[in-house]
């Protein structure tokens, strides 16, 4: 019985020590999903209220409207370093996904349009690594459901130009050579894919990874500023690999950004080349 009490009194002691130590410790409030909704900060309490990340969507956009504006407008027959930057961006593009997939001719039409949407979602992944935004545009879900609709909607209109929205439906929706009772399972599911499964999947592909890599690269940062600022002595060895861990991820944040963008762009491309009676 005393040997009990003596190890519970113990027990105690070294309890009560760890909550100290780590009361002590001041440990870092980590990134949560709170992050992701922050405070109104301009016009609170009106149909125009924005929160930081509304703010950077918005600078962003300027942004990229004012430097193509700019570069197109002095565009020269020899172009200069920018101009060739921009349009190896373009060039990418068109040869690397429209011309792949849709073919030169078709191709070059909406060239203008999936680049504008792997630039503009390119550029709002990238600032979740550019100081002074540190949160990507696309990192909450109404942003990559805007550019899921916008698919949608080219696809869908571009089926109503080439070969009329109805008939579209129903030969997605009841292909021929199928037996009629599958038809029965086939059509609801083919329905389900062109208007809730596609958006569903660009939106939610875009919207993970960014919030996924946002938390990882904070939470890494987080802990190098405890170890070497909070911490003293040779503890401090692991704030400077919790450094390294969020340079290495950093860098491949900014690989995952580009690489998202490519794939919105190579799934949009291919949903509006379905839409064409040919590709039936």
């Amino acid at each position: 019985m005393t040997g009990f009490l003596g190890h519970s009194i113990l027990g105690a002691y070294t309890a009560a020590q760890s909550s100290v130590t780590l009361s002590a410790m001041k440990l870092p409030k980590l990134p949560g999903l709170e992050d992701f909704l922050p405070e109104q900060n301009l016009f609170q309490g009106t149909f125009f209220a924005m929160n930081r990340i509304i703010m950077i969507r918005l600078i962003m956009t300027f942004l990229i409207v004012l430097i193509l504006g700019i570069t197109a407008a002095r565009a020269k027959l020899i172009p200069s370093r920018w101009q060739g930057a921009v349009e190896w961006v373009i060039e990418f593009v068109q040869n690397n996904i429209t011309f792949q997939v849709m073919g030169e001719l078709r191709g070059k039409k909406y060239t203008p349009l999936i680049t504008s949407i792997f630039l503009t979602i390119a550029c709002f992944n990238l600032c979740g690594v550019i100081p002074g935004a540190n949160i990507a545009a696309t990192a909450t879900v109404v942003m990559p459901l805007f550019f899921a609709l916008v698919t949608v909607f080219n696809y869908c209109w571009t089926a109503h130009k080439e070969q009329g929205f109805f008939k579209f439906l129903r030969n997605e929706m009841f292909p021929p050579g199928v037996p009629w009772p599958v038809y029965i399972i086939l059509a609801p599911i083919q329905l389900l894919e062109i208007f809730i499964f596609r958006p569903l999947s660009l939106t939610l592909r875009l919207f993970a990874n960014m919030i996924s890599g946002h938390l990882i690269v904070a939470i890494c940062f987080c802990l190098t500023q405890f170890y070497l600022v909070s911490q003293a002595g040779p503890i401090k060895i692991v704030g400077g690999v919790w450094f390294l861990g969020g340079f290495v991820l950093t860098c491949f944040e900014i690989f995952v950004a580009l690489l998202q963008a490519y794939i919105f762009a190579v799934l949009t491309t291919v949903y509006i080349n379905s839409s064409f009676p040919e590709a039936e």
